[in-house]
């Protein structure tokens, strides 16, 4: 795909700078969706660490 249409005036693309805005709100998003993986993965270790707490102790807590 390249930024040039004969159909057009100023002979620009629209679907080329459809695909550009497209790309970069893809790179936001995964930019954004690995920064929430991580946030998970250490909240995950977090209740791992405060089961092991409860268990040492002996303290019931619910099964989900």
């Amino acid at each position: 795909m390249n930024d040039y249409c004969a159909f057009s005036k100023d002979h620009k693309c629209l679907k080329w700078e459809d695909y550009l805005l497209t790309r970069h709100e893809l790179a936001e998003a995964d930019h954004l969706c690995h920064g929430n993986w991580i946030e998970i993965q250490r909240l995950y270790e977090y209740i791992d660490r405060l089961k092991a707490i409860l268990d040492e102790n002996e303290i019931d807590y619910p099964e989900i």
